[in-house]
């Protein structure tokens, strides 16, 4: 509207749904995965808007039940990858002037239509292909992303409406929030479909077309992303989809003079080979490209002598074993004082005995599968190496078996050495390593939680002595970009905790927040005079 300075509806998060037995939510849930699991869907790219099938494909599988096979997706060779690139910037030259509110109404739309008729199938889709349970599919794949979309076309308002403060009699100006001059390649984790949603169409409502890359485990829910940004009106070639390697993607795209930016979530080893990579490229872009990740983490819950016990084994369960230890932001690591460690350990054991792993269909399973193979034989490496250690016992878990899905109890491992490798190693999976601390050596364990670990991303205190608390916040600043006291250390919402960490764990962009939206615009200064001087001389160079 060219006679209007409009606003957005002022969001709210996403209620989460509780799909409790016997509510026509449970039983409408329930009939969608049945449905999804009698299909085997075809998965083609989606490049201008196109289908575009290659013929080389792989399988989308359930990693509760690896012997089932939900769909088949096509891969690009390098044809697909130029058509894609091609595609985004043909797209952004009328995406990038689209008006701000009719790109922010695409958004608010994909919203509604995922609080709507798409929340069923993206939540299934999520368990189905995710091996996650129903409420952590609800938190994510539903109630994350609407709020994702929602709040960043609020904040999106924010930044266009923040101009210069001063403007002298004469003179207008201006600031102008313009779209990169490029296309951004967005590079999506398995973990979270919310992740997957947001990292593509982040840039896209600030004007940017985008190459979407998921995780090969992920492309059965992005699939039906893909379908319902079609829905909402997202035009052919802003957003461009390629489930696939990334070591056959990401060479072609980042070498391309039009790459304007990274959205990358996914390992610290891949995200430093791309930033490599940009670099030995640097001399060849048009622009410098804006470089935005989050990777890994070794996460970790520090207690002190003072802390609820209850509280902080129930900290300890959910921040570990909640959709299997996969979350970037997962409790991997726990510090125990010894005043309180037998309470802890009856407490925490007993808790623990009583998770129930399986199918995600069995709405009774905590916890799932571990995503694939690979995952799982890594993970129970670990657990291997711990039952030959010395230095480490197991407490809890232990077992695994793969002979369905990928399986592994829910493992607690406690060692006498603060920097045993699973203490300081990321492992991405249900293992949680506890050390015991003298509470004596509470500054030095201040020290220890911070350096013994590259990563910062999220960590937790637990202590009701106000003193403890503080010493503990300013002694680990650095050690965690979204630090939590008294609460486990995952579940970031959107609106209220914007997420991301620093050090090895990443840009510390925030997603969900404002500041990450700026990273995918270029600003324009603009000075308007309205009586411009006509004549080139100063008062000082008169005569005397």
């Amino acid at each position: 509207m060219s006679n209007a300075i409009v606003k957005v509806p002022f969001p709210e998060n996403e209620p989460v749904q509780s799909y409790a037995p016997g509510s026509p939510k449970r039983s409408r849930l329930k009939s969608r995965l049945d449905e999804l699991v009698g299909q085997e869907i075809d998965i083609p790219l989606i490049i201008g808007g196109r289908e575009v099938r290659t013929g080389n494909i792989a399988p989308c599988v359930m990693p509760h039940d690896h012997g089932h096979v939900l769909g088949h997706y096509h891969m690009p060779e390098e044809k697909e990858v130029a058509m894609a690139i091609k595609a985004s910037q043909e797209a952004w030259r009328e995406w990038s002037r689209t008006p701000w509110e009719d790109r922010a109404a695409v958004f608010l739309k994909m919203a509604s239509l995922l609080a709507g008729p798409h929340r069923d199938t993206l939540n299934a889709a999520t368990m189905l292909g995710l091996s996650k349970n129903v409420f952590q599919a609800e938190i994510d794949a539903a109630c994350e992303l609407i709020d994702f979309w929602n709040f960043n076309a609020h904040y999106a308002q924010q930044i266009y409406a923040e101009q210069p403060p001063h403007s002298p009699p004469g003179i207008w100006n201006q600031v102008e929030n313009r779209p990169l001059e490029g296309f951004v390649f967005a590079v999506t984790p398995f973990n979270f479909t919310s992740i997957a949603g947001n990292l593509p169409t982040a840039p896209v409502l600030m004007g940017n077309t985008s190459i979407w890359k998921p995780s090969a485990n992920a492309v059965y829910p992005t699939w039906f992303l893909m379908q319902l940004f079609s829905e909402a009106g997202m035009p052919d070639g802003v957003i461009n989809f390629l489930p696939g390697s990334g070591r056959e993607i990401g060479p072609q795209v980042m070498a391309h003079p039009s790459l304007a930016g990274i959205h990358f979530t996914g390992s610290t080893t891949t995200f430093q080979e791309m930033w490599r990579t940009v670099g030995s490229n640097i001399e060849n872009y048009k622009t410098y490209p804006r470089i935005v990740g989050e990777t890994g983490g070794k996460n970790f819950i520090l207690a002190h002598e003072s802390a609820n016990v209850d509280a902080l084994v129930t900290a300890m369960v959910r921040g570990a074993f909640e959709y299997q230890g996969q979350k970037c932001s997962a409790v991997s690591r726990a510090y125990v004082p010894s005043s309180i460690w037998d309470e802890v350990r009856d407490k925490y054991t007993a808790e623990v005995a009583t998770i129930r792993v399986g199918d995600v269909r069995d709405f009774i399973n905590l916890m799932n599968a571990v995503i694939d193979e690979r995952a799982f034989k890594r993970i129970t490496g670990y657990i291997d190496a711990a039952k030959q250690s010395a230095e480490a016992e197991i407490l809890t878990g232990g077992g695994y078996d793969d002979s369905r899905g990928w399986f592994i109890e829910p493992c607690t491992i406690v060692t006498t050495n603060p920097q045993y490798l699973t203490m300081c190693e990321e492992i991405f999976g249900p293992i949680l390593t506890l050390y015991v601390y003298d509470p004596k050596e509470w500054e030095p364990t201040l020290r220890l939680v911070d350096e013994t670990s590259p990563y910062a991303l999220t960590g937790a205190v637990f202590a009701t002595d106000r003193r403890a608390i503080a010493e503990a916040s300013v002694a680990l600043t650095h050690a965690a970009g979204n630090f939590y006291i008294n609460d486990k250390p995952t579940g970031a919402v959107v609106g209220q905790q914007p997420f991301g960490g620093s050090r090895a764990s990443g840009t510390n962009d925030k997603a969900g927040s404002a500041l990450n939206l700026m990273r995918w615009t270029s600003q324009r200064t603009i000075k308007e005079t309205f009586a411009p001087p006509v004549d080139y001389r100063y008062p000082f160079m008169s005569e005397e």
